[in-house]
Parts: structure tokens; sequence; C-alpha cells
């Protein structure tokens, strides 16, 4: 494992300033310009935007060393970066919308790269016998990430303003470029006789032939799904429901980060002895059930319980989704197949964030919140009936 930690530390690093880039473009959205509206179609853009980009990345990972895709794709955010400072130092009022998106669009596409390069960069790194234990610790990395830039943005806005939060993430892309400098990945060893759209179809065949790859891939939409109210509601629940600060907003959302956390380290300590099928379902059922209840409590330390229960619940069922779904990729598509997986996790966040955004402007945070988490419950309820292979799934 020790030789694994260049690429580890790397991956926290890059995944910090991704999800600060995010909350940067939600926040600024509701703060600055203040639009729950457009909150929702910022994070659209840029978490979105792998829908229709990703699958040429995993594609691209199958052909290129996935060290070299990463490289690009983190050029990529900080040139997000670098729209997102202009609209807040040079841009007019009549632009700064405009600039704010256009970064938006470019962290979009640095995701729809960096996810499946990444895993694909893990797949060629990790012995067999590691792979497993390897991808919960990535995800780890992953969720730590998620749970540090609420963090850091909140400290950071609590002494200063937003051209420090984006020069911060842009700090990190590069240090965590720079371990990555002795990374030695390859790409496949003899070119593709087939065109893009032929390796896109054959990671499609694959996925559709097997079915417990593609059930877990269908848990994977189903418990990203939630991923999008979280961050797009929690913010304006923390602010108007139970009345916080800036700093105690910004450590209400680091709580939900640190129980992914433990949820995650939870799922490496327990994933020789859960049944990984009814772990997944359940998890994701009882989560979804605990967002629900947000909405009706007042008291800041009973939500702060509750939110980590969902917390704790979704990093324990993210972790064996990704493992599962890594252990299950045949090494010539992996890229292909991880891609799926790295689009499943940044557009249902994507969508339903865009979902939460509108229902938050039509209802009202607290209803939007009550009806997210029981629409999910039922959904779950109805893919546990569905999804007979999953449910037998042990995974050990």
């Amino acid at each position: 494992m020790r030789r694994h930690l260049p690429f580890l530390l790397s991956c926290l690093l890059a995944f910090t300033a991704g999800h600060m880039f995010n909350y940067t473009v939600i926040l600024y959205l509701q703060e600055v310009v203040g639009s729950d509206l457009l909150a929702g179609l910022g994070f659209g853009l840029a978490f979105g935007s792998s829908i229709v980009f990703g699958w040429f990345g995993g594609v691209l990972c199958d052909r290129v060393a996935p060290g070299r895709v990463i490289h690009g794709a983190q050029g990529l955010f900080l040139l997000g970066l670098a729209c997102l400072a202009w609209a807040e130092l040079g841009s007019g009022e009549g632009t700064r919308v405009a600039w704010v998106l256009t970064g938006a669009f470019c962290g979009g596409l640095a995701w729809s790269f960096v996810g499946p390069a990444r895993l694909t960069a893990l797949g060629q790194l990790a012995k067999p016998d590691e792979l497993r234990p390897l991808t919960i610790v990535f995800n780890l990395q992953v969720l730590l990430g998620f749970g540090l830039a609420p963090l850091l943005i909140g400290l950071i806005r609590s002494r200063a303003g937003w051209p420090v939060v984006q020069a911060v993430a842009a700090t990190g892309f590069v240090l965590s470029s720079l371990l990555l400098l002795g990374l030695r990945t390859r790409a496949r060893p003899a070119p593709s006789a087939q065109s893009v759209w032929q390796d896109m179809a054959e990671g499609f065949r694959v996925v559709g032939r097997a079915p417990l790859l593609r059930q877990l891939m269908l848990a994977a939409v189903v418990g990203y799904a939630m991923t999008g109210p979280l961050q797009i509601l929690l913010p304006r629940l923390a602010r108007r429901a139970l009345g916080l600060s800036e700093a105690q907003r910004g450590a209400y959302l680091g709580l939900l980060a640190l129980s992914l956390i433990v949820g995650g380290v939870l799922a490496l300590a327990l994933a020789r002895r859960v049944h990984h099928g009814r772990t997944i379902l359940g998890g994701v059922l009882a989560g979804s059930l605990l967002f629900a209840l947000l909405a009706i409590v007042r008291q800041p330390g009973l939500s702060a319980v509750l939110l980590a229960g969902v917390g704790l619940l979704g990093g324990m069922v993210i972790s064996l989704v990704v493992a599962g779904i890594q252990v299950q990729a045949p090494a010539a598509l992996r890229g292909r197949v991880m891609s799926m997986y790295a689009i499943t996790s940044q557009v249902l966040p994507a969508l339903s964030g865009v979902a939460a955004g509108a229902l938050s402007r039509q209802l009202g945070v607290v209803s939007a919140v009550a009806l997210a988490g029981l629409s999910l419950a039922g959904v779950v309820l109805l893919a546990a009936a569905a999804m007979p292979e999953l449910r037998r799934h042990a995974g050990h």
C-alpha cells in the first residue's frame, strides 16, 4: 500500500480542489447572483457535461496512458478556475453569470476525463489482490475531498474572498500533477482497429452481458441521485431552516463529508463480513428516509445526527459499489467500464441538482428536501425488486 501513497495523495488533492470548484460555482451563484435555479444549472454544467464527453474519456483511457489524460483534465480545471476568477475580478455585472457558467463548463469537461483516467490508472497500478481494498481507499480520497472542500471554503471565506478560494483550488491541482510525475501508466499495447464509436459500443455490450456488473451500475445510479439534492439543498437548509452562521454552515456541511469518510472506512473494515448487495440496497433506502426527516427537524444538534447517518450509509454504499464495479471490469475495457461509473457519479448528481434547484424555487427548500428523500426511497424499493443478482451479491 505504501508504494501507492503518491498516487493516493494526488487523488486527495485533486478531488479536494475539484469539489472546491463545484461548491464555488454553487455558492457563488446562490449568494452573489442570488439564484437557486442558476446554482443548479451551474452544478449541472460542472458535473453533467460528462454525459456527452465522458464516453470519449473512457475510450481515450483505453487508448492513451491514463496518466497523460489526468494531466490534461487538471489543466481544464485550471482554465475553469481562471474563468471564475475573471467573473469576480474582471467582468461586469452583465457578463458575470456567463463567465461563471463558462468556467463551470470547463470544469465539467475536466470531470469527464479525470474520473475514468484515475480509476483506469488505479487498475494498472494495483495487483489483483490489492484492487478491491485500494479502490475503497481511492473512494475514501474522493469522500475526503468532498468533505474538506466546504470546510476549506468556509474557513477561507471567513477571512478572505472568492479569489483566495480559487487560488487554493488551483494550487491543489498543480501539486496533484507534480505528485504524478513519476507515475508510469501504459496505453493499449496495439492501436485499436475500431472507431471511437465502435469502442464505445463494445463497452456497452460487455456491461449489458454481465448481469451483476449491469446491476452494480444501476445501484450507482440510484445512490448518486441523492448527491445533487445534498449539495444544492443543504446549504440553503442550514441557513434558512437552522439559522446557522457561515462558519457553522461550513461545519454542518463538513459533518456530512466526515460521516461519508467514516462510512468508507467502515466499508473497508467490513467488506469481508457484510453481504454487499443487501448492504447497498438497505443503505440507500435508510439514507433516503433520514434525508427526508431533515425537512421536519429544526434543532441543529438532531439535524446533525440525522445528516451524519445519511453520510455514514452513503459512504458505505458508494465504496462497496465502486469496488464491485472495479473488480468486475475486464482489464482491456477498464477505461470504458469505469467511465460509465464516473459518468454516473457526475451526471446523476448534476441532473438531480438541477431538479433540486427547481424544486426549491417552486416549493421552498424544506418541501424540496422531503420530496427528494421520499422519492428516492420509493425508487430504491422498485430497484431492489428488479435486481436479483445484486440482492444475491455477497461480494466476498
